[in-house]
């Protein structure tokens, strides 16, 4: 995920396992999903903080088109692997086991 706008609105809430309330700005690779626990405080600071953004909290062009050209390099290595990629060789039959 990317953030050009800044983390503030794409903080999500929720309830732990303890009754208090957390927000966190999601992460995901390709390999797991992360939860990143920052206030909408802390996020407003650390974009303030980041020279990557301009005043008003938005990703400085030279910095978004860096962005723009990354993803679509990895979309065209993910359309690649989807090309190429046999999922029937590669599915097990056995049964999942925590």
């Amino acid at each position: 995920m990317v953030y050009p706008d800044g983390y503030e609105d794409n903080l999500i809430t929720f309830t732990n396992a303890e009754g208090r309330y957390i927000s966190a700005l999601p992460f995901e690779t390709e390999e797991i999903y992360y939860l990143i626990r920052m206030t909408a405080g802390e996020a407003r600071q650390i974009v303030k903080d980041d020279d990557d953004f301009d005043s008003e909290g938005k990703l400085r062009g030279d910095f978004a088109d860096e962005v723009e050209a990354d993803d679509a390099e990895d979309e065209e290595s993910e359309e690649y692997l989807d090309d190429n990629y046999d999922e029937a060789e590669n599915v097990k039959d056995e049964p999942y086991e925590e």
